[in-house]
């Protein structure tokens, strides 16, 4: 059965007139008696008995007036949900991302999303920068915020920002009252970082190792929140990602310019290569890629 047809054998069950139902769904009685006449060909028997003078329903035609009712129902209801997810006035949003972009720059993005789309209930995975990818990659979401991943076909990657590294120094420490200073001097304190495999040790290690540079590393931790408190109580210093900044000066870190070398990777959005994304996270997407870059800066 499909549609057309069911609408046709309501409006005239409804009525008991070819003529009323023809005015109702707005089609000609050709049309409409040839929708009867089909559905009661496909299903092997007649609907409704007809004279010159009256039209009413067999047996047949009874039974599955209350069955028409509820498929016409239902289908207008999936129409009407599948409606208001393309209009974004209903949907969910489920978005994977980095604690220091969770925790800093992402709560903007989503006022704003939320302004535009207060009905799109909205879950934040804040998960170490891997777990993003693999996120991502198993299909738990359509949306992940991470560094820049090593290249492979099953990912898309669009950048967002470049960000760069900052020393984190105690404030009791002889670097705090300078406004920048180098891998160098940073390094004749005791380091503390994140623990290995993340993309964050391995990529400092890296890119020291280009320069002759090994890190110190006296105490590691999972959550960079934990090097910032351990840095805060003087322990030892670090290099955090400039987006944690204020996370960082809110737990009495002291945030410095680094270079010699300057460290700095892109960090943007990543979707599966294969998988089209919804209404809803495509809307998210064009926030992200056009005010992105203004709210990440710090």
């Amino acid at each position: 059965m499909t549609i057309k047809q069911l609408r046709a054998f309501l409006a005239v069950a409804q009525t008991l007139s070819f003529v009323q139902a023809c005015e109702r769904l707005h089609v000609t009685q050709s049309a409409l008696s040839l929708a009867v006449k089909s559905l009661e060909s496909q299903l092997g028997g007649a609907l409704f008995s007809r004279t010159t003078r009256q039209v009413r329903l067999t047996p047949e035609g009874e039974a599955l007036l209350p069955l028409a009712r509820r498929l016409l129902a239902e289908w207008d209801d999936a129409e009407d949900a599948m409606r208001r997810r393309f209009h974004l006035q209903q949907g969910h949003l489920a978005i994977a991302a980095m604690p220091s972009f969770a925790s800093n720059c992402l709560p903007p993005l989503i006022a704003a999303f939320r302004r535009r789309y207060p009905r799109i209930s909205v879950t934040i995975h804040d998960v170490i920068n891997e777990q993003v990818v693999e996120m991502v990659l198993a299909q738990r979401v359509e949306f992940g915020i991470a560094f820049e991943p090593p290249r492979q076909p099953a990912l898309t990657f669009t950048p967002i920002h470049r960000d760069r590294f900052v020393a984190a120094v105690p404030p009791m420490s002889a670097l705090a009252a300078q406004a920048s200073t180098t891998w160098s001097a940073l390094l004749a304190y005791p380091f503390i970082t994140l623990q290995r495999p993340s993309q964050v040790r391995v990529m400092l290690e890296r890119q020291l190792s280009r320069h002759g540079m090994t890190l110190p590393v006296e105490l590691e931790s999972h959550q960079l929140a934990t090097v910032g408190q351990l840095v805060g109580k003087g322990l030892g210093v670090s290099a955090v990602p400039a987006l944690c900044r204020v996370q960082m000066e809110a737990l009495g870190v002291r945030c410095l310019a680094l270079s010699d070398p300057v460290i700095e990777r892109p960090v943007g959005v990543v979707t599966r290569a294969d998988q089209q994304l919804s209404s809803t996270a495509s809307a998210f997407h064009a926030l992200v890629e056009g005010s992105g870059r203004e709210i990440v800066e710090v």
